[in-house]
């Protein structure tokens, strides 16, 4: 058996932040993830203001845009109809992750981290993890970061989480020859999902699109995808579709038990209204391996947890408000309400702009929405 100070399960932003910050403060730490990197995975990839000044104080540099599409206008759609177009925004970065990823897994092999990627797991315990292939790792802390269906959540909690809560999206690159990005606006479309929205984000050589909801108010999300792909001059009877679940809206309020902590998309830490998780993922696995080094500092392992969940109060309680805020934006009873205030109003259109790209926090929005509240009910009392 390898024994190790911090063990982090999954290699994604949350895990290579968690290692990169572990081992960089001395620690032994191996960093595991069943695939071998670089590797691909389903994500619109925007990289907000709010994950730039996350990358640079967890890696000690600023996140290099040149492999990123940037954009600083942005359209908004409600049922084929464009609501509005900003422009001279802050600028949103959109990114593949099978580059980004990669850029943070070898920020934490650089700062030491041990690669143990390309291995599965065959079983989890408190004392570490026993891969298919026979070999053992032991550790006094584990992290695990390993995503929507994390095999940490579950050997905790017995299923990652409860699928009728959480949100689903499908997606598709869309080739050059289908839809150039040089041509196409960064573009959220409201209700193209029932809680939820649609989006076109241009990347480097293709262009993301997908609808993403509530898994249980969508069971024909395949049709809605299909129909915003026909709104967007796309071919809606694609067979491409790449469908995973969104973990918005449902994190759990205890990440973890005594010495195995819970980070990013594993913890449920994503936004549940833009549906971005790559800043709270990697804020979430800094937050932890500092929890881990603390409390293996004191000689107590089992601290871990508490420390964590100390550390992510702020985090929940911008989430808490996101998950309430969510009723207004997106419950169906509210949207006629919802974009005809958007549309007409200035204000409302520059603060969820201001959301998208990091800029504005929940408790300052919530402020906002509340001192608006009445003329939402009037609006909708009148229709």
């Amino acid at each position: 058996m390898t024994n190790y100070d911090i063990l982090v399960i999954g290699a994604g932003p949350a895990g290579s932040a968690a290692a990169t910050t572990a081992a960089a403060a001395g620690y032994r730490v191996a960093l595991l993830d069943k695939a071998s990197f670089p590797r691909n995975k389903l994500c619109g990839g925007l990289f907000t203001g709010r994950s730039r000044s996350y990358y640079r104080e967890i890696f000690g540099a600023d996140f290099d845009t040149t492999g990123a599409v940037t954009r600083d206008a942005i359209e908004f759609w409600h049922e084929g109809s464009r609501l509005a177009r900003l422009e001279d925004v802050p600028p949103f970065n959109l990114t593949m992750r099978v580059e980004l990823d990669n850029t943070l897994f070898q920020h934490a092999l650089a700062a030491g981290a041990e690669d143990w990627t390309g291995h599965a797991i065959a079983e989890i315990d408190g004392g570490g993890v026993t891969l298919k292939d026979g070999a053992r790792l032991g550790a006094s802390i584990i992290i695990g970061a390993d995503g929507v269906n994390s095999i940490a959540a579950k050997y905790l909690f017995g299923k990652a989480f409860d699928t009728g809560t959480i949100g689903f999206g499908l997606e598709i690159e869309a080739s050059p020859a289908e839809q150039s990005p040089q041509d196409q606006p960064l573009r959220i479309d409201f209700a193209s999902a029932t809680w939820g929205y649609g989006w076109s984000f241009p990347k480097q050589g293709s262009t993301t699109v997908g609808v993403g909801g509530l898994r249980s108010a969508n069971p024909d999300m395949k049709d809605k995808m299909s129909s915003y792909l026909t709104s967007l001059g796309l071919d809606g009877d694609t067979k491409r579709f790449k469908g995973h679940h969104l973990p918005f809206g449902d994190f759990r309020a205890i990440p973890g038990r005594k010495n195995i902590l819970l980070a990013g998309d594993a913890a449920g830490l994503v936004d549940p209204i833009t549906g971005e998780g790559i800043a709270f993922a990697m804020k979430s696995g800094q937050l932890a391996a500092q929890s881990a080094i603390k409390a293996l500092s004191q000689d107590t392992p089992d601290k871990a947890l508490a420390l964590y969940q100390t550390s992510l109060k702020e985090m929940h309680r911008s989430l808490w408000i996101a998950r309430n805020l969510r009723r207004i934006i997106f419950a169906p009873k509210w949207q006629s309400a919802f974009t005809g205030t958007f549309r007409r109003s200035g204000t409302v259109r520059m603060m969820y702009m201001q959301l998208l790209a990091g800029e504005m926090e929940y408790p300052e929005l919530a402020r906002a929405v509340v001192r608006r509240l009445p003329r939402y009910v009037l609006n909708r009392f009148r229709r």
